[in-house]
């Protein structure tokens, strides 16, 4: 058993109860055992003075993709559960598009053991929807929901058969997870590599069109609904399909969709100098669409913030803008981005930033964690929202150091990192990151 701990007079934010306020959280047996002011502590607990500090539920990101098995070089469970940790997440789910894809029972498997032995932040699998992500026939769920799986997703490509999105809607009801879909209509994207644009065009770039993910938005929306199945919508980033999404809520259909720092925060305007770590798809889109992404968020058409941690070699992001892979990693910078961008901005709160990250990311695929209510699991995040530094990727503990964020100044970082009551994370007693 770890030792009890006592978070002490810190800002104990908990959106799951509305509770914001300054008190002790008293940490025994891996569980929340009490919270409240000048809490007294067995004899033996181990008492940290937090005060200044923000105590919240751990971060939960439902979109992170490991890498393992298959290209252990740029990511593996472990490394990403420590890359996690250090972003101050508790819990992360990991898609399936591995080599060979999580699309069966022992693959699941594999990764909820890689996670026990790394003994960091909890890895939940994701199911790929098609057996091999080809799109062709459906994966066993049930098979891979008794080993861990916690939703089904072939993300990384889109599911284009809409028959084959309604049987898997229906079939995941029988099993309540969500389906989770790449929102892509692969002809109207094929060959693109950015936003479709002014930016686009002045570079020479083939574009990606907004209709390419709103098609396909709508048309999960419509068959969640002629299901009843729960759609999850991955990385939204058009205005278009905040509109559709809020009307399709409206309806009592039951859609849920999250968003990345990144699509809050740049637009394809990064890619003016051929930058290939502002490639990513969905691609950056316009400033009006960042607009109405900040705008769900708030309202809660879009209902949590996901990294979509998505790692790639140095040499493969080094290639033509053409050749180069979509994605960044975002683990380590992802609470600071969007508290710098969106609470120092004015945008949400710090109780509306930890709710759209914990709380209501565990909530749309059902996990424990989100709360600091007593009996739950320990899995706390201390924050200090005042702490300033500058992102240098040589020092992530991600395998790989893809990201746009490079040399930004960021305000807010996480202190501490408890998983089950177990320190994870400890940035004054961090070990070193790997060379």
């Amino acid at each position: 058993m770890t030792r009890s701990l006592l978070l002490a007079g810190g800002r104990v934010i908990d959106p799951s109860r509305d509770l914001d306020q300054v008190a002790d959280v008293l940490i025994q047996d891996g569980k929340i055992a009490g919270v409240g002011q000048r809490l007294s502590a067995p004899q033996g607990t181990d008492v940290r003075s937090v005060a200044g500090k923000i105590v919240a539920p751990g971060l939960v990101d439902i979109h992170v993709h490991l890498r393992e098995p298959g290209n252990e070089d740029e990511e593996t469970v472990a490394s990403g559960a420590r890359a996690a940790a250090a972003g101050g997440f508790t819990a992360i789910c990991s898609m399936p598009n591995t080599d060979p894809v999580t699309d069966n029972q022992a693959a699941v498997g594999f990764i909820v053991r890689q996670s026990g032995r790394a003994g960091l932040a909890r890895v939940y699998p994701i199911g790929a929807v098609s057996l091999g992500q080809k799109g062709e026939r459906l994966a066993e769920f049930g098979e891979m929901v008794g080993a861990g799986a916690v939703a089904v997703s072939d993300d990384g490509k889109p599911v284009a058969s809409s028959h084959l999105m309604r049987t898997a809607l229906e079939y995941a009801r029988t099993f309540g997870i969500p389906v989770a879909d790449h929102c892509e209509d692969p002809a109207l994207a094929s060959g693109g590599v950015m936003h479709e644009g002014l930016v686009a065009t002045r570079l020479g770039l083939k574009g990606i069109p907004a209709a390419a993910e709103e098609i396909m938005v709508a048309r999960d929306c419509l068959l969640a609904e002629l299901t009843g199945g729960h759609v999850h919508l991955c990385h939204m980033s058009t205005r278009g399909s905040v509109a559709i999404i809020r009307e399709a809520k409206e309806r009592g259909v039951r859609v849920t969709a999250e968003v990345t720092p990144h699509h809050l925060t740049l637009t394809d305007s990064a890619c003016d100098s051929y930058d290939t770590h502002a490639k990513m798809n969905p691609p950056l889109r316009e400033a009006g669409d960042v607009a109405a992404l900040r705008g769900a968020l708030k309202e809660g058409v879009i209902d949590c913030i996901a990294s979509d941690h998505a790692p790639h070699a140095y040499d493969e992001k080094e290639s033509a803008f053409d050749d180069a892979p979509f994605g960044i990693v975002g683990l380590e910078t992802a609470f600071a981005v969007a508290h710098t961008e969106l609470v120092c901005g004015g945008v949400l709160s710090l109780p509306e930033l930890v709710r759209r990250m914990s709380t209501e990311p565990a909530r749309v695929f059902h996990l424990p964690g989100g709360t600091l209510a007593v009996g739950a699991p320990a899995d706390v995040a201390v924050l200090d929202p005042g702490a300033k530094w500058t992102v240098d990727p040589a020092v992530f503990y991600s395998k790989s150091r893809n990201t746009p964020f490079a040399g930004r100044g960021l305000t807010g970082r996480v202190v501490l990192t408890i998983v089950a009551g177990a320190i994870v994370h400890d940035v004054e007693h961090a070990d070193a990151p790997p060379p």
